[in-house]
């Protein structure tokens, strides 16, 4: 199986800048799609970015479009979420989750592996 650890998480201030980081153990990641999902108490878990390993093509939620960019270092097999201009609606618990198969996807339910997640809290 694969493991999933992510981090990079704390506190930042309106406006300011994180960088999380996924670091993936285990079974290879070749064609493997990565992706970033958030969620925050009382919320249900939603998407935020995604990125293909081989393909290189990716996809944001509209919410975080032109602010937050994936990427990924295949020889680290390590996947980041560069986070800028964050606003408070983005405090959330981040995860990072892979795909087997298939493309680049938003649906939580594709992803078959996940990692334990990493705090954002963004203040006023």
């Amino acid at each position: 199986q694969v493991q999933l650890v992510e981090s990079g998480g704390g506190l930042v201030q309106g406006g300011g800048s994180l960088r999380l980081s996924c670091a993936a153990s285990g079974r290879t990641l070749s064609g493997y799609t990565m992706g970033w999902f958030r969620q925050s108490p009382g919320k249900e878990r939603e998407f935020v970015a995604v990125i293909s390993w081989r393909g290189g093509g990716t996809d944001y939620a509209d919410p975080v479009k032109g602010r937050f960019t994936i990427s990924r270092d295949n020889a680290k097999t390590t996947v980041y979420l560069q986070m800028n201009s964050l606003k408070t609606e983005d405090t959330a618990k981040y995860y990072c989750a892979s795909r087997i198969l298939g493309t680049v996807s938003s649906n939580q339910y594709d992803y078959d592996y996940w990692g334990q997640g990493t705090q954002v809290t963004v203040s006023s």
